[in-house]
């Protein structure tokens, strides 16, 4: 089989832990090219330098998702150092829960500016080198939450239902510019999203939940990879998995 991901220029933002972190490592194995955006410097450049040294190419940008001026930089900064952008991974989430009736408001906004504001923003930096290039390939990442609601987490299924709309309308529009998308729902996975969790006695609902019954982040991953390693007219649109032991 051919490997479609070597010598590919992929942008991962959350890059520093869980999905992204796992997604990132599998990529350079395989030869891409990626550039790295996440909060954490420390952390980010650790892995930038780790993957360096086994022989990859790897470049970190500190970037927080609800700036736009840093989601630019991040995309810019692949692009005038690598040519060009064929890959564009939206990861970076969090997912607070409560009840409504809580009112969490700061929670609210938080989940709001980072897992719908910063996947516009990610869309409107990549979006223009795409164009020209006359290729590119949008990922994603939405949520089992994107299909399903619950009781205590109602804001945070719909700015992932929110993320599988902006996905389809993109999807549409690009049409003339051959660029691909893909939405991949993922259910508990083991990373640290849990930890966004604000509400101590939901926290630990949750923390017991996901040791019980989450997948390795590597699940992800995969699912990043196959995506990718499509055939050039085929276009894997959405890709939904869970642990076999998850219900909802």
């Amino acid at each position: 089989m051919i490997n479609k991901i070597k010598g590919r220029v992929i942008v991962i933002t959350g890059a520093s832990s869980g999905l992204g972190e796992a997604a990132t490592r599998l990529l350079s194995a395989q030869g891409a090219t990626v550039v790295l955006g996440a909060r954490r410097s420390d952390r980010l450049q650790s892995l930038a330098d780790e993957l360096t040294g086994k022989g990859g190419k790897a470049l970190a940008v500190t970037t927080d998702v609800t700036r736009r001026d840093q989601v630019k930089k991040l995309v810019d900064t692949a692009v005038q150092k690598f040519g060009r952008i064929d890959v564009m991974i939206n990861n970076a989430g969090i997912m607070p829960r409560a009840p409504l009736e809580r009112l969490t408001i700061d929670d609210w906004d938080r989940t709001i500016d980072v897992n719908i504001k910063g996947v516009l923003y990610g869309i409107a930096a990549a979006l223009p080198h795409m164009k020209q290039q006359k290729s590119g390939h949008m990922i994603f990442v939405s949520s089992v939450a994107g299909h399903k609601v619950g009781p205590d987490f109602a804001v945070y299924a719909a700015t992932k239902h929110a993320v599988r709309v902006l996905a389809e309308g993109f999807r549409q529009e690009v049409k003339p510019y051959n660029i691909r998308t893909t939405v991949i729902s993922p259910g508990a996975v083991a990373t640290e999203l849990p930890g966004s969790v604000t509400e101590q006695d939901i926290a630990e609902k949750i923390r017991t939940y996901y040791e019980d019954i989450a997948i390795p982040a590597e699940s992800f991953a995969e699912a990043v990879v196959f995506a990718m390693s499509q055939p050039d007219e085929v276009d894997v649109n959405e890709i939904l998995f869970r642990p076999t032991r998850q219900m909802l």
